[in-house]
């Protein structure tokens, strides 16, 4: 399937944003430790949610979690502590993407995980041992993924003697690590930073309390894109369900927009973006913290004709795919010729191309389409391969663009 869409001149709309994926499936696993009987709210609907609420609910002998990264790595953590065998695995593509350096690591602590295929990758056969039976410290490189972190944080609580980690040389996405240990504080564990490398989490269980998931500030990112790219000087955008002080990394994204010249004003529960400020001439920027907002400002600044410089990407490389080479790619057919540099850059000098009428791949990627879309505001008939794959993290992502006054046709 394919759509093209066709931007208006003037946004004028309020829009409720999906719940936090990130926070929705840290909140299931922390839910589940605590055994809790209370029900969280607002969980998000994507399908990377939908999996691991099923795979924690049923508790199957084989769990498929698809193109989930975050329940791949979440719940090969928390299946090496519950009782059972299970096998996890998930798309091809997953299949391919590296988890060997959390599977050491857990094994490094006590637990019984076995590859059921190629060494270093899913799927996996994990036989699940109490945390009586586990050691308490491990070491491991700061710039791998931080769902890695993530997922041994969270079932730091149930080690007899809690978890000590050391993280050795540059630390990657940070905000991630923080809003996990902010999490698993609200719940009643007691996790933290010791100095700048070393994370303590001491064996206090969780409570089960009740708990409400706030809306996802990367999918508000495409929304902050519309307006910088919007024709109209009036354009505004109410976005729900947003809070300043949120502890989701992303957050940062009304900051680094207030340089395109997006304006945001700050309500209790929601927030509103307008134009304002003027377009600077070029624009750096290092994604170390917010890897997922890289696609959405390399297609921003292209379409705005700002030559960018960005990097930090390492990550990028073994997302849903090679986001850096899907980039580039794509952003030609849009006639940017960006160039990648090494495996953490990605760089536009404002050389210009002849466009291409090939419709823009997604790769399986739900953020490839989500951040190219808003390209039709400014090119006329932007044409999306395989629309479906934002159902990974916003579902309603098109009906809330038709909402806005997008004219999106459906082509097969």
């Amino acid at each position: 399937m394919v759509y093209k869409l066709t931007g208006p001149a003037l946004i004028s709309t309020s829009i409720k944003l999906p719940a936090s994926k990130s926070i929705s499936n840290r909140a299931l696993i922390i839910h589940a430790l605590s055994k809790g009987s209370n029900v969280l709210s607002n969980l998000s609907d994507c399908d990377d949610t939908k999996v691991m609420i099923r795979a924690l609910r049923d508790m199957p002998e084989i769990i498929d979690v698809h193109a989930s990264g975050t329940a791949m790595r979440f719940l090969t953590a928390y299946l090496s502590l519950v009782p059972g065998t299970h096998i996890i695995t998930g798309t091809e593509r997953m299949k391919h993407r590296p988890i060997k350096v959390l599977v050491d690591t857990l094994r490094a602590l006590g637990a019984n995980i076995e590859y059921n295929g190629e060494e270093g990758f899913p799927p996996l056969r994990i036989t699940g041992r109490n945390g009586n039976e586990w050691n308490r410290a491990i070491e491991l490189p700061g710039n791998v993924s931080s769902q890695y972190i993530s997922a041994l944080l969270m079932i730091g609580p149930y080690l007899k003697e809690g978890l000590n980690i050391k993280l050795l040389g540059d630390i990657v996405s940070k905000p991630y690590i923080n809003l996990t240990l902010d999490l698993m504080n609200q719940f009643g564990g007691k996790a933290d930073w010791v100095g700048e490398t070393l994370l303590t989490v001491k064996p206090q269980p969780y409570k089960d309390i009740p708990f409400t998931i706030e809306s996802d500030w990367s999918a508000a990112s495409y929304w902050y894109e519309m307006i910088a790219l919007s024709r109209s000087a009036d354009s505004e955008i109410k976005l729900k369900g947003l809070f300043k002080n949120s502890s989701q990394g992303d957050s940062e994204v009304a900051w680094i927009f207030n340089q395109l010249g997006v304006q945001t004003e700050f309500s209790d529960d929601e927030v509103i973006i307008k134009k304002g400020g003027t377009k600077p001439l070029r624009f750096e920027y290092n994604f170390i913290n917010q890897p997922d907002l890289a696609q959405t400002f390399a297609v921003t600044c292209a379409m705005m004709d700002i030559p960018f410089n960005f990097n930090g990407l390492q990550s990028l490389k073994i997302k849903e795919t090679d986001r850096l080479t899907a980039l580039v790619t794509e952003l030609k057919k849009l006639g940017i010729s960006a160039v990648q540099d090494l495996e953490s850059v990605i760089t536009w000098k404002g050389d210009h191309i002849k466009p291409s009428e090939t419709p823009i791949n997604t790769y399986e990627d739900h953020r490839m389409a989500m951040a190219f879309a808003p390209a039709g505001l400014i090119m006329k008939d932007v044409r999306i391969n395989n629309p479906e794959v934002i159902s990974k993290s916003y579902p309603h992502y098109w009906e809330d663009l038709k909402q806005a006054g997008f004219n999106i046709e459906e082509n097969e």
